[in-house]
């Protein structure tokens, strides 16, 4: 499969991630719970497919070293960054359009680093689903009172997860599988994530009491996450795949519209068919 068909992998199971990640914040599912979906069950599906598919865990001491600084700086503290930068923001569009604005940083590296092909058309449709992704992502009218921590923790979202980017085409281009490196990024944080529901004596009993929710979010964590690293890893410019991660809430949008009776202004719906342009105008 081509980067672009893992690219639709990654988007439609970053759709239906998301909406159930917001199916969990109204049942009261603490975020610490659905965090360890995200990682333990992903990491039992990628060890047993690199057993299957006879992966090599040979690795050499750097690459290893290098796995678990990126699983901890990068894949956790980017996530926890995140979450408190939106908790913290007068508005949580605000937070996701600076992190997820991480597409420029990565594409304009991978030219640098990594001689990646970036065409002015392929350039231009980056640049308009991002600006079309803001319209969507930014509700007027919900500003609530802030920290101006948020805005420095957007940053480290921002920084952390276009360096994971970066990392794992670095370690693909040295002979690391990719069911390897996700296998080993979830080994690490798992453990991170269960220190922190012992440390702040999360309530564990939603997992009983919705398993499926649970299992769930880890399986569409597993598929996403697999489209995401594939597709980086073969596309010409990784850049290009984060830009189709990034468009992914065009249609976030229109689902929770029908599933949640979230509002649908006239400024979303210019916002969504923006992203639709720029997402045609990259995979083209």
């Amino acid at each position: 499969m081509n980067w672009i068909g893992w690219s639709l992998l990654m988007f439609f199971s970053s759709v239906a991630l998301y909406l159930l990640v917001r199916k969990s914040s109204i049942l009261q599912i603490p975020t610490q719970i659905c965090n360890l979906a995200m990682f333990l069950v992903p990491f039992f599906a990628y060890a047993t497919a690199t057993i299957i598919t006879g992966q090599n865990y040979s690795l050499v001491l750097w690459q290893y070293g290098v796995l678990i600084g990126a699983g901890i700086l990068f894949s956790y503290l980017g996530n926890v960054a995140s979450l408190r930068s939106i908790e913290y923001a007068p508005n949580p569009g605000y937070s996701l359009v600076l992190s997820k604005s991480y597409v420029v940083f990565t594409t304009i590296f991978s030219v640098i680093f990594f001689s990646s092909p970036l065409t002015v058309q392929k350039a231009l449709a980056i640049l308009l689903i991002i600006f079309f992704s803001a319209l969507i992502m930014i509700n007027r009218g919900k500003v609530k009172q802030s920290k101006a921590i948020w805005l420095p923790l957007a940053f480290v979202a921002f920084f952390c997860w276009g360096l994971l980017t970066l990392t794992s085409r670095f370690l693909y281009s040295n002979g690391v599988p990719t069911l390897v490196f996700l296998t080993m990024i979830s080994l690490v944080v798992t453990p991170c994530i269960l220190i922190e529901i012992k440390n702040r004596k999360v309530d564990l009993s939603a997992i009983r009491r919705y398993p499926w929710i649970f299992f769930s979010i880890g399986a569409l964590s597993a598929a996403f996450n697999l489209g995401l690293m594939q597709a980086v890893n073969i596309a010409p410019n990784p850049g290009y795949v984060n830009a189709v991660n990034a468009a992914s809430i065009s249609l976030v949008a229109i689902m929770a519209v029908i599933l949640f009776k979230d509002e649908f202004s006239i400024r979303k719906l210019i916002g969504v068919l923006g992203v639709v342009c720029g997402l045609i105008l990259l995979l083209i």
